[in-house]
């Protein structure tokens, strides 16, 4: 072997050793963020029974392997009886009608960068009425949808009633 070939099979093998440690393996996320309705002052519940006029804690605990990113809350009515709830227990469910001025809420947020934990605390208002007059009372949805930095997502739906006080 020559000085020139030696020289060569060196460097070549300096080039590789460098460029196999500096391609370090990165984690890959390959699983959903959680949605615990499980934690302590999770609220609320399925079949909870919820009043128009009232301010509702909303309380979930939000946990990520790796990083969480946004939250979204839908509550909607339920007077078909369709389902996407996520929960074992049924609930005992009005005659189905025909909306007239269903209650509709929808908000997002995002969850501040670098955290696997978070607590979701936040205050909803559920009003009486709006400007067509009372909303419809009856069985309704509550959707929270969890993703996470990298975009997995996992839903939670649970069933609530929300009604009029006498």
């Amino acid at each position: 072997m020559t000085y020139k070939t030696f020289i060569t099979n060196v460097l070549l093998f300096f080039l590789f050793v460098t460029g196999t440690l500096s391609c370090s393996k990165t984690d890959i996320d390959e699983q959903k963020p959680e949605v615990d309705l499980t934690a302590e002052g999770a609220h609320p519940l399925n079949c909870e029974l919820l009043y128009f006029g009232d301010t509702i804690n909303l309380h979930y605990l939000l946990t990520d392997n790796m990083e969480l990113g946004s939250w979204s809350v839908d509550i909607h009515n339920n007077f078909d009886h369709h389902s996407h709830s996520t929960e074992v227990e049924s609930c005992d469910l009005l005659p189905v009608k025909t909306p007239v001025n269903p209650f509709l809420h929808i908000e997002y947020g995002e969850i501040p960068a670098g955290l696997v934990s978070y607590e979701l605390d936040k205050q909803i208002y559920i009003p009486v009425s709006n400007s067509a007059g009372n909303f419809d009372e009856g069985d309704y949805h509550l959707t929270i949808r969890l993703t996470d930095r990298v975009g997995w997502s996992v839903q939670k739906g649970i069933s609530i009633k929300i009604m009029h006080k006498e």
